[in-house]
């Protein structure tokens, strides 16, 4: 799709692309056991004022509509993530999928599954 050198990025070096690809395996394990410990703060509210009152139903609503919305921006980061990896297997790591240019290699240490360059997310 965007130009490749030999299988590889011009600028990102086989060691650099294997730390990148730790960091983000280590990062979605991260988020699968953080979703796995999670599961009961997104369970259904029991309803039945026999054990809990209108108050306590409230709170547990509330806490159960932000660790849903919590769950679905997790659920976008392991996307990000997957996608990533797919990059970096297909050689397209490190380039804007938008323009085909290169990401800037700070943007890329600070978020390896960043898919786009500092100018098109503007």
């Amino acid at each position: 799709m965007w130009p490749r050198y030999h299988g590889w990025m011009s600028g990102i070096s086989k060691p650099d692309l294997k730390k990148f690809r730790k960091n983000l395996e280590t990062r979605r394990d991260d988020l699968q056991q953080v979703h796995d410990q999670s599961a009961e703060a997104r369970a259904p509210v029991e309803l039945d004022q026999t054990t809990q009152g209108r108050l306590s139903r409230m709170d547990a609503l509330q806490v159960q509509a932000m660790a849903l919305e919590t769950d679905r921006r997790r659920e976008l980061e392991l996307q990000r993530i997957d996608q990533a990896l797919k990059r970096i297997d297909e050689g397209e790591f490190g380039y804007c999928i938008t323009c085909g240019d290169e990401i800037e290699r700070k943007r890329l240490d600070h978020d390896p599954s960043v898919p786009i360059c500092v100018g098109c997310a503007r």
